[in-house]
């Protein structure tokens, strides 16, 4: 099946505006004008809602519209406001008027395609299943017992619609001794081919294959294996997998010196191993196929915003979230794009706008908390604890876009770091409102926050999460990542292709008398149009493409986001075909030296199938 992209649904015509009251904490209520809740989406929005998102019958037929999506998500959603407003200073029908007020804003930023929350909220707010967190951690502990009550609760989670990320480090190597049986142990590659093939037999919810994250510790005397599992394209096909690399391996690298590999049984060195040597097979399985990335443990801990209740191991299946034991996280993404304004010669971001959005985006995502129906006891009272969320955003490029800034630029770099400070900025005052109307997280005393005095709600409160299917229902690039091409096939929902042509490039080039049949399929051939000389100067350089950016640039563009992100940055940095093992190694170790979490990096070609492509796209 393919869709074309960038055209809307006929017969729709413009929203009109009316003023409504929201009440904002620290600011109390206030009139804003807002549009009707008309949303206006691409023919590969309609598909991925019809396919997934969209209430069915027992035909599996959708029986709901967009708009009505939006409004089950945002009157679900509102419904946390009850739990906040004392009955003794305020009438029934003013807190009935409250929540009207609330899911309207909600219903109304959704509507706007100004911001999404993460797919699950989407698919189950006012559903019976209601479970709306995207992404969670479960522990997995060196006994069998702990490992299969794992595999069940990993399923559970899947059914319900969620993603699992796991550290294997605590499982003893292969070969060590097992007590109990006298025998000798498999080993952790051995028990995650067991949680692979669980996944395989759980649809989630009916709508979402499952994903998982599988991580080791560098020291791990097993490392090699795993960095080598997924060499095999047949292995480990539901698991992205990262190395969590250390300071010491680091210190070691650098030095050109051998470490220790420890048995997580007895804590004990078994053996000692060149730092280059494990690298270089890293970086080679990287070239190669894309996995293993990598995550940076200890940069991830000295962030970490409550220590005091243990360290992070683990990331969500995208790696973007480092999260406890059985912690959930709540994410949503704004839509950048949609906060341009001026004329074309001039246009300029709409700071004000913004940062309504921004804060009201925050407070639905703090309701998420309390509406979500947890797979277990032990994840809502960790989540609830530390009321985690990711505000992020997308549509990154397409604002660099408008703004006539090139992505491969020292201002596109000065660009997002403005915006990801803004966005924090503004993330934090709301949580911080939220605090003190509805209290702070219930895990403060001893954490982090606390001892900078930073009063929030939430323990985390900024992300930038991939958003790869709710960036297809805003129409925008997904997170921040560069376009993958001017044209390209995203293959998604088992199989089904969905065929986009940047439609601000389309509007450009018929401006221009560019445009034919024989131009667009010129266009779609190529991953890049730099040596399209038809193409005049000026377009070429303001359309770069993801394999028209430097490793460098890819990199240095991901640790201006991390600077502002309380969690990680899902990036991946997308290399040509023709990209050496020098520049993976080179990405990996700009990415430490800056201060980012973690990095994935993906060679074009290097998988025989791939969610992105450029080539020999036809369109209906």
């Amino acid at each position: 099946m393919q869709v074309r992209a960038g055209c809307h649904l006929r017969g729709m015509v413009p929203p009109l505006e009316f003023p409504y009251n929201i009440y904002i904490p620290g600011k109390g209520t206030v009139m804003l004008r807002t549009r009707a809740n008309t949303p206006r989406l691409s023919a590969n929005a309609m598909t991925v809602l019809r396919r997934r998102y969209l209430a069915k019958n027992a035909s599996g037929n959708p029986i709901e519209t967009p708009a009505q999506m939006f409004q089950r998500v945002a009157d679900n959603i509102a419904e946390a406001e009850h739990l906040y407003t004392s009955s003794a200073t305020s009438r029934a029908s003013d807190r009935r008027t409250e929540r009207s007020s609330v899911a309207e804003a909600f219903s109304r930023m959704m509507s706007r395609l100004e911001f999404l929350p993460n797919s699950p909220t989407l698919m189950n707010a006012g559903r019976d299943l209601q479970q709306l967190s995207a992404c969670f951690v479960l522990p997995v502990e060196d006994s069998l017992e702990s490992i299969f009550d794992t595999v069940k609760h990993q399923a559970l989670i899947h059914q319900s619609g969620g993603g699992t990320g796991f550290a294997f480090s605590h499982l003893r190597p292969q070969n060590d001794r097992v007590s109990s049986t006298s025998g000798i142990a498999s080993g952790p590659v051995s028990f995650m081919r067991i949680f692979n093939t669980a996944t395989d037999v759980i649809k989630q919810g009916g709508t979402r294959r499952g994903a998982n994250m599988g991580i080791l510790r560098v020291d791990h005397p097993d490392i090699l294996e795993f960095i080598a599992v997924k060499q095999d394209p047949k292995e480990m096909t539901n698991f992205n997998l990262s190395v969590g690399m250390t300071d010491a391996f680091m210190t070691a690298l650098e030095r050109q010196r051998d470490y220790a590999l420890i048995n997580p049984r007895t804590g004990r060195a078994v053996s000692r191993v060149r730092a280059s040597v494990v690298f270089d097979r890293i970086v080679e399985a990287a070239w190669n196929t894309g996995e293993p990335g990598v995550i940076f443990l200890d940069t991830i801990n000295a962030q970490h915003p409550t220590p005091q209740i243990g360290r992070i191991e683990a990331t969500n299946p995208c790696s973007e979230q480092p999260l406890l034991p059985y912690e959930a996280c709540n994410l949503g993404s704004i839509n950048v794009a949609r906060f341009i304004a001026g004329p074309a010669r001039a246009p300029r971001i709409e700071y004000d706008r913004l940062a309504e959005t921004i804060r009201t985006a925050v407070r639905f995502l703090d309701n998420v908390i309390d509406m979500n129906r947890y797979p277990l006891p032990e994840i809502e009272a960790i989540t609830r604890g530390n009321r985690k969320i990711g505000l992020g955003l997308m549509g990154f490029a397409d604002l660099l876009i408008k703004l006539n800034i090139p992505y491969d630029t020292d201002e596109a770099l000065a660009t997002g770091e403005r915006l990801m400070r803004f966005l924090r900025e503004q993330a934090h005052a709301a949580s911080a409102d939220l605090a003190k109307d509805r209290g702070l997280f219930p895990n403060f005393k001893g954490s982090r926050l606390e001892s900078e005095g930073q009063r929030l709600r939430n323990a985390t409160v900024t992300t930038v999460a991939p958003t790869g299917t709710i960036s297809i229902i805003a129409d925008c690039s997904p997170g921040i990542e560069p376009l993958y091409g001017i044209s390209f096939v995203r293959t998604v929902m088992d199989g089904v292709r969905l065929v986009t042509l940047h439609p601000e490039f389309l509007r450009r080039v018929r401006a221009a008398g560019l445009y034919s049949q024989r131009f667009r399929d010129r266009v779609s051939a190529n991953e890049s149009i730099q040596g399209l000389s038809e193409i005049p100067s000026d377009l070429r350089r303001l359309f770069v493409t993801a394999h028209d950016v430097t490793p460098e640039h890819h990199v240095r563009m991901q640790a201006v986001f991390q600077k502002y992100s309380d969690s990680g940055v899902s990036k991946t940095i997308n290399l040509p075909a023709t990209a050496t093992k020098a520049d993976v190694a080179s990405a990996f170790l700009l990415a430490y030296r800056l201060g980012c979490k973690g990095i994935t990096v993906f060679r074009s070609g290097s998988r025989e199938q791939q969610v992105l492509s450029c080539a020999n796209i036809q369109y209906c």
